[in-house]
């Protein structure tokens, strides 16, 4: 696929995950004028722009795989279901927070707070871009990509923990809801966060299997996301 057409569907992509993302915070908060919401979705949609961008012309092959759904041939069934389920919860997620924020007004964080969240979900996006430079093969379904000569990565962040990339999600989850102001979209955190370790175990079951090399990798790096801690 072309560099101009990827750009064209990464911008359509981001337009219509934003689109539905903006039509649940303010159908949910009643209130279009919710500025925490906005700067949410500002940092999102620029994030994903600018690390799309940026893929285009470093590694258009990875940015080629991000843009497909969810469902790809030699993907476990495990995985299609964990997917089509994070979504579902995702959009609820942002629903749950938007009432408590800003319909119900349930939740009172200080303006520092808001701006920590916002500082934590550009890190994470900042931090994913450093995980993309390293791993051509960071596509979000699990399966080993035959089809790209799939091999193990082990620079960068991956010659600390062996799932950098969630641990840059996990920078975006916390970020969101203190963006947000949302306690009880902070204390759904730890759920999600449940469901990155649970994934991270299977799919590394899968990988020690079918993709050569990744067991002994798995023996040298001790850690899954946090050095020192899991």
């Amino acid at each position: 696929m072309g560099g101009k057409k990827l750009l064209r569907q990464l911008v359509l992509q981001t337009c219509v995950t934003a689109g539905l993302m903006a039509l649940l915070l303010f159908a949910a908060s009643g209130d279009w004028r919710w500025a925490q919401a906005w700067w949410f979705l500002a940092i999102f949609f620029a994030g994903s722009l600018v690390t799309g961008a940026w893929l285009s012309r470093a590694d258009p092959g990875l940015l080629a795989a991000r843009l497909e759904g969810p469902s790809r041939k030699g993907q476990p069934l495990w995985d299609r279901i964990f997917l089509l389920l994070i979504m579902a919860v995702w959009c609820g997620w942002l629903v749950l927070m938007a009432l408590d924020a800003a319909r119900w007004r349930l939740s009172h964080m200080p303006l520092w707070l808001n701006l920590l969240g916002g500082a934590l979900a550009a890190a994470g996006f900042a931090a994913t871009m450093i995980v993309f430079r390293a791993n051509t093969f960071a596509a979000p379904t699990v399966r080993v990509q035959a089809e790209r000569q799939q091999r193990v990565i082990d620079t960068g962040p991956y010659a600390l923990v062996r799932h950098p990339m969630y641990a840059a999600s996990t920078l975006i989850l916390l970020g969101m809801p203190l963006l947000l102001g949302s306690w009880l979209g902070l204390a759904a955190v730890p759920l999600f966060v449940v469901a990155i370790a649970v994934r991270a175990v299977f799919e590394e079951r899968t990988l020690a299997r079918d993709l050569p090399g990744y067991a002994d990798y798995r023996r040298r790096v001790r850690w899954r996301l946090v050095p020192g801690l899991w």
